[in-house]
This record gives structure tokens, C-alpha cells and sequence, in this order.
């Protein structure tokens, strides 16, 4: 079963922000997956590395819609990836080092992070892209 489902509420209206955001609950889907195979540290790490940087592109892609159609909540919006990426580069390099696993308490900070961005943070900006 996957561990995050996509539908209809995610949507923000714009079909490119769409398929990004699918990507990116594909990937989790795959680390969670990956996890509960038991597969090893290079495959877990393969995956939790294609999803930082896609994430990376995903924001640039954003960043640059509102830019567009300057967004009056940019500033705010920008900062919340700044501080998002920032934690996820942490948590890399703390993999990187060996002072932390890919765990289900990971896996969960990943998966909320990214429900509650798309469903709070991005809907607010759906109208003006």
C-alpha cells in the first residue's frame, strides 16, 4: 500500500506543478517501499537522493511561476523551501556521515512535509498561477 495516495485535493490547477508534485509522492512512495523490502543502504539512498533533487527543481519551478505572476506571498513561500531544503540537506548529511538511518521517522517528516506544502502552502498560490 502506498504511503501517500494521490487525488483530486492535492491538485493545484496547473498541470505542470501537478505532475512535479506526483513525482514527488512517487518517490517517497519508492523510498517507503524500498524500506519495507529491506533494501540496503545504496538503494535507499539512490532514491531519498533522486527525491532531494528533484524537490531542488520542483521549488526552482515554483519559485519561477510566482516570480511570474508576482505573487504577493513570494517572499513568505520562498523562505518555507529555503527552511525545507535546508532540513533535508541536514538529515543527507547526517546519511552521508552515518549518524542517522532512512527510518520510518524520516519517511514520515518526508511524507508530512510534503502533504501539508502542497495542500497548505501551494493551494496558496493555485489562483494566481
Amino acid at each position: 500500500m502506498a504511503l501517500i495516495s494521490w487525488n483530486d485535493n492535492f491538485s493545484v490547477n496547473n498541470a505542470l506543478i501537478d505532475s512535479q508534485h506526483k513525482k514527488l509522492v512517487t518517490l517517497v512512495n519508492e523510498l517507503h517501499d524500498s524500506m519495507k523490502a529491506g533494501k540496503g543502504k545504496d538503494a535507499l539512498a539512490k532514491t531519498f537522493y533522486e527525491l532531494i533533487n528533484y524537490t531542488k527543481e520542483h521549488f526552482e519551478t515554483e519559485e519561477r511561476m510566482m516570480q511570474k505572476v508576482n505573487f504577493s506571498g513570494y517572499a513568505t513561500h520562498k523562505k518555507e523551501h529555503d527552511t525545507l531544503t535546508k532540513e533535508v540537506l541536514d538529515l543527507k548529511e547526517k546519511f552521508d556521515a552515518g549518524k542517522t538511518m532512512l527510518s520510518i521517522e524520516v519517511l514520515n517528516f518526508l511524507k508530512n512535509w510534503l502533504t501539508v506544502h502542497i495542500l497548505d502552502t501551494d493551494k496558496q498560490y493555485a489562483d494566481f498561477i
